[in-house]
């Protein structure tokens, strides 16, 4: 019974580490693919300010795979606000 509760925390631990990576991906694959005028079109940091942002929380849940680690749950932040911000925009 316990191992199949460690198996299941597994499991899900790993699918959420795998979307929450997927997140940040999609992220800086967005941030590297838009002009630098449509960052100032949206009233948000510079592109170099995001790639920076952006490839440090790839690196960083790369490098400490835990989902709910502190550095995994603010790239998690700054990728979804990177999103928020620049996808709404549509600039």
């Amino acid at each position: 019974m316990i191992d199949d509760l460690s198996t299941i925390q597994g499991v899900i631990t790993l699918a959420l580490s795998l979307t929450l990576f997927l997140v940040k991906a999609a992220a800086l694959a967005d941030c590297i693919g838009r002009s630098a005028g449509s960052f100032v079109a949206a009233d948000t940091l510079n592109k170099q300010a995001w790639l920076i942002i952006l490839g440090l929380a790839v690196a960083a849940h790369l490098v400490f795979w835990y989902p709910l680690g502190l550095l995994n749950l603010a790239g998690t932040v700054a990728a979804m606000v990177y999103l928020a911000q620049m996808r709404g925009s549509r600039s």
